[in-house]
């Protein structure tokens, strides 16, 4: 196989990749509310306030991976909801 060949084949595979990624990075009018409950909830705001102490582990350990509203904040904010956004 010539070297041009190789270079077409191996580039046809990561712009399907790269069309599939901007897809799923897509946030919808839905995320941005979800996150707006977020930013309004009291847990997620004291531990981003504060950093540390109860709510900032129990934000950092457990919510981020159940809350659906966290999950929509860091798509929306592009970090975690324990993570200070200013």
């Amino acid at each position: 196989m010539s070297k041009r060949k190789a270079t077409a084949k191996k580039n046809k595979g990561t712009a399907g990749k790269a069309a599939v990624k901007a897809a799923e990075n897509k946030i919808t009018d839905r995320d941005r509310k979800m996150a707006l409950v977020c930013v309004k909830c009291p847990v997620c705001r004291h531990a981003r306030k504060k950093q540390k102490g109860a709510a900032f582990w129990f934000v950092k350990k457990i919510e981020g991976g159940l809350c659906p509203f966290c999950k929509a904040h860091e798509r929306v904010y592009g970090r975690k909801a324990h993570q200070p956004i200013w």
